[in-house]
């Protein structure tokens, strides 16, 4: 313990930092985080902090200042009376400042140890980046190594270097607020970090790379405390709040609900008929899985009437029911689980639409197709600004809006293709992949500085006449199998050579790991959110993009409805048309949603709200429409706002699918069977429930296969 704690003490560390005057930002190039790192180059982490609150550098040790800008090797002298005021007006001191942890790992996938950003330096924010070991990360010999938890772990320990060095004075920022984010895979990491607050499942873990601050004892029980000056402070790897987008978990449930969400569109055409029976099955043990966790809701904390009975005051018990006959539209389903869905749907559209007064450069037409005056946009109410939308009657400007103070963000990369099918048969081209998005803009309002490109999933068109398919897994190329796949494998010649590998695989999974743990149960955020030994986040916040085809919108919808009755400030939004880690866009920002949150949270902070849009007084230059006509399936009402069927949305859904069934456990292995893996073998199968599917239905699906 005295041996770590003194070893990973900054002060004695001679970490170098480097000034930027046009930011105004002291950043700490990488130091290592742990004791006993397997791969060091990425099992670092660097803090990025802002110039008011460091008098300047210690070169001496002796806590005086000898070096003010520049590059020097020493400890900051922090200037605790210094104040920073937010873009929103929120204050911050060197002690009650936020403290931002970016979590890479894109795809699951290992990230080295890069310098922090000075992105939120005139905020008042502390930025943190860290190393993590992944799925392609290899020890000395060429053996893969970086299976999970590594990787949770890795961000873990570095939340615990920066915690110990703020109480020790070395950093400022506050360590009861840390806000985790991050995209994609990072998305997932930055929720499961913050579903997985300071539960022991991960102490041995952490113990075992010689993280600060959790040892085990004689007796075998943990100790979590460091000791500074003589007196114990309980030291946690806990998350205050949390931004993630477009997160790519649970996947312990991903492969299912991806298939629940396929099957709920009728008219979605599957490439062969194994995939379509697969679907059709694990849509059903999606319908048990769910109703199996007897799951409510309270309408008062959710924000809907979802019994029908005009109020919003009733507990009410969520389920996916069947009726093939009744609910033809939706393949059957139907229930209050997905009266849930569809609510979620629309408010996510009626939330988009009550920010169009963000935008100040769109261009909006008239109904034969006319560009508006310039006195005709400034007249537009916002109820003309919806009903061009829900028609198509714009083309929107540059990818950013701004607000009444001119705070920047940036817009989606890349929109949906229109929307889903009338209900009579016609469809969309299904396999959309235009939808799938792009990078977040890098300006003020990205949601971090780290790159998060999708590598969720392949987008190759394959050829509908060729009978076999590349190998499509590896841990570098970072791919799945796409949705046009025409072959249901490459590797597996039979069925019964394809069960015998999951079964195997999953048996050696769920006889546990070094520390008897189920890594894929370690990786399931839904195991962790309000159970015992868990200390929940005060608030999450999801963005998703409301057509991207890499993960189901229900996965996201789980971890609200479990951090609600957690207690836990939990909002989700799908944002509309937005791809894969959609940006902030109308107004919106991460600095805002934090600022109000340590508003609405923190004793004595300023109460911050949105502020009101400028409106739009000049029409954009576009001489064309380019918005998608949407009026044949959304209904608007000035007081009801948009409205439409499940059956539609379904639609609208797979209209950007990208992946085959099953999308994450993927008969040829593909990224995440790579996170899964051990010393023994680089990837597995670890889906239990793709299995049992298998097992049930294996003399049908055996003569569907290839």
């Amino acid at each position: 313990m005295i041996a770590i704690e003194k070893k990973l003490n900054l002060s004695n560390m001679k970490a170098e930092w480097s000034y930027d005057k046009n930011s105004d930002a002291w950043t700490m190039s990488s130091v290592t985080a742990v004791t006993d790192p397997e791969i060091k180059e990425e099992q670092g982490v660097s803090v990025c902090v802002p110039g008011a609150y460091v008098k300047g550098i210690d070169t001496n040790n002796d806590g005086s200042v000898n070096k003010k800008s520049g590059t020097v090797k020493g400890n900051l002298v922090i200037d605790y009376d210094a104040s920073v005021k937010s873009s929103n007006g929120q204050i911050y001191t060197a002690q009650t400042a936020p403290v931002i942890v970016n979590t890479g790992a894109a795809g699951y996938g290992e990230q080295q140890n890069q310098n922090a950003n000075s992105i939120y330096a005139k905020d008042g924010y502390i930025n943190v980046t860290c190393g993590n070991r992944g799925k392609q990360s290899k020890l000395s010999n060429g053996t893969y190594t970086g299976d999970a938890p590594s990787c949770l772990v890795d961000q873990k320990n570095a939340v615990r270097f920066v915690k110990y060095n703020i109480l020790l004075g070395n950093l400022p920022g506050s360590i009861d607020y840390f806000v985790s984010t991050g995209g994609s895979g990072g998305g997932a990491h930055a929720a499961m970090i913050a579903a997985t607050s300071d539960n022991d499942d991960f102490y041995d873990y952490e113990i075992d790379a010689g993280a600060v601050g959790v040892y085990k004892n004689s007796k075998g029980k943990y100790i979590t405390s460091v000791t500074i000056d003589g007196k114990e402070y309980e030291l946690t790897d806990g998350m205050w709040g949390c931004m993630a987008y477009s997160t790519i978990t649970s996947l312990s449930e991903a492969n299912m609900a991806q298939a629940f969400e396929y099957f709920l569109n009728p008219n979605y055409s599957f490439n062969t008929d194994f995939q379509k029976k697969m679907a059709e099955y694990l849509a059903e043990e999606y319908m048990k899985y769910i109703n199996e966790k007897n799951i409510s809701v309270l309408e008062s904390v959710v924000g809907y009437d979802l019994n029908g009975d005009g109020k919003k005051d009733a507990k009410v018990a969520l389920k996916i029911e069947y009726d093939p006959s009744g609910h033809a539209e939706t393949n059957g389903y139907y229930g209050t689980y997905v009266d849930l869905y569809l609510a979620e749907f629309e408010q996510s559209l009626n939330e988009y639409l009550d920010r169009l007064e963000y935008a100040d450069d769109w261009t909006w037409f008239n109904s034969e197709g006319k560009a508006l005056s310039d006195s005709e946009v400034k007249a537009m109410t916002k109820n003309d600004k919806c009903q061009a939308f829900i028609e198509g009657r714009y083309a929107k400007g540059s990818t950013k809006t701004t607000n009444s103070k001119g705070k920047m963000g940036s817009g989606p990369s890349v929109d949906n293709a229109g929307g889903p099918p009338d209900m009579n048969g016609s469809m969309l081209e299904k396999n959309n992949l235009d939808s799938a998005g792009g990078p977040p803009d890098r300006s003020e309002n990205s949601t971090d500085g780290n790159n998060m490109n999708s590598t969720e999933g392949s987008t190759e068109k394959k050829d509908k006449n060729q009978t076999n398919i590349e190998n499509v897994g590896t841990p570098e190329a970072g791919t799945t199998q796409a949705s046009d796949s025409v072959t249901d494998s490459a590797n597996y010649s039979t069925f019964s050579e394809m069960l015998s590998s999951y079964k195997t695989d999953i048996s050696s999974i769920e006889s546990g790991d070094s520390h008897e743990k189920n890594i894929v149960e370690l990786y399931d955020p839904l195991k962790y959110i309000g159970a015992k030994g868990t200390n929940n986040p005060m608030w999450t916040r999801i963005l998703m993009g409301a057509s991207e085809g890499d993960i189901s919108m229900f996965n996201s919808l789980n971890m609200q409805i479990a951090w609600l009755n957690a207690g836990t400030d939990a909002k989700i939004e799908w944002q509309w048309d937005g791809g894969h880690v959609p940006s902030e866009i109308l107004g919106d920002s991460l600095v805002l949603y934090v600022d109000m949150m340590y508003g609405k949270y923190v004793d004595g902070a300023k109460k911050i709200t949105k502020p009101s849009a400028t409106g739009q007084s000049k029409n954009g230059t576009a001489t064309e429409m380019t918005g998608k006509d949407i009026s044949n399936w959304v209904t608007y009402d000035s007081k009801k706002g948009a409205t439409f069927s499940l059956g539609d949305i379904a639609a609208y859904r797979t209209s950007g699918a990208c992946k085959a069934i099953q999308g994450f456990d993927v008969i040829d292995y593909g990224q995440e069977d790579y996170v899964f893996g051990n010393s023994e073998k680089d990837a597995r199968h670890w889906d239990r429930h793709v299995l049992n599917v298998l097992e049930k239905h294996q003399e049908e699906l055996s003569n569907l296969f290839n």
